[in-house]
Order: C-alpha cells, then structure tokens, then sequence
C-alpha cells in the first residue's frame, strides 16, 4: 500500500477502527524513527473514539485508553531494555486481558510479546509518503487486511499491499 500523505494515514487508521476483528487484536507497529507509527497510532485511536490529547508512551512505555467499555493499550517498547520489566509492570496480565494492543518498537520486547494479530510496516519514501505493509500473522489478523473486504457492506479505503499469514502477498 502507498500513503502520499497523512491524510491516507488517516484514512487507513478509519477504515482498520471499523474492522470489528479489531476490539481483540494485537497490532504490531514496525519502522525507523520517524516512520509514521505514532502517528498511525493516535489516528487509529482516535479513530476507536479516544477523545483528547494522545500523549506517545515512549517515556510511560504504555498509554491505556478505554472507550464505551473497550479497553485500549498502546505501548512504546523503544526504551524498554530490561524483561524483568515486563514482569513488574504488569505487561503479561495486559495482553492477556480482552481489549486492543497497540505496540511500536515491539522488537524491543521480543521473545516476552505474543504473536500479534496485525504486523504493519512504516516504510518513509519521499517527504511524507509511506510504503505500508501490512502482514497477518493470525487468523484474526487476516481479517484486518486491507482487502479483507468492507466491514460493513461499503467500499474499504484500506486498498491493496497485504500479506496472508506466512507472508503469502494476496
């Protein structure tokens, strides 16, 4: 998938909210600094009907959201040095609890995360354009792919450039 703009960013954060596979996925966020992540992040979130500022849990590690009795947690494993953190903090008992996860960095925790649902992948081209793959790794997942087909009945303005689970491009 090509974003030319945050706008498509946007709109792809809209039509992913809408997926109702999505109130119990794990959706991992993967690219450079300054990839995009955060920023698909807070409009995916305010696509979910966070209200207010959305603050980046790079220095918290994790922002918990909850919203008409969905709750929503987004993590920034980028500083997260320590496993033993994961532990303390509580980390397991999130993800094993029903709601969204949201995490960028997640390579920074690999080997303690389970495997997510969603991999999204932020790739920067020119000024604010994105090459964006998104890449199921579950059954759940498969049904957040962009061609998924509508969530509900409309045409998606997730477009093409997914992978099936195993990376199979569909």
């Amino acid at each position: 998938m090509h974003w030319a703009d945050e706008a498509a960013c946007q709109a792809t954060a809209q039509a992913l909210a809408q997926r109702p596979a999505l109130r119990d996925a794990f959706v991992e966020l993967h690219g450079t600094l300054g990839a995009g992540k955060t920023t698909f992040a807070r409009h995916l979130l305010q696509a979910l009907g966070v209200q207010g500022r959305i603050k980046s849990p790079t220095y918290a590690v994790l922002e918990s959201y909850e919203v008409a009795g969905l709750a929503i947690s987004h993590f920034d494993f980028y500083r997260f040095k320590d496993p033993q953190e994961f532990e303390d903090a509580g980390f397991r008992d999130v993800f094993a609890a029903a709601g969204i996860k949201i995490a960028e960095w997640p390579e920074q925790a690999e080997g303690l995360l389970p495997v997510a649902d969603l991999r999204v992948e932020l790739i920067p081209l020119d000024g604010d354009e994105r090459r964006v793959i998104f890449t199921a790794q579950t059954p759940r997942g498969s049904e957040l792919l962009p061609d998924a087909g509508p969530p509900q009945g409309g045409q998606s303005p997730l477009g093409a450039g997914a992978k099936r689970p195993g990376g199979i491009s569909s």
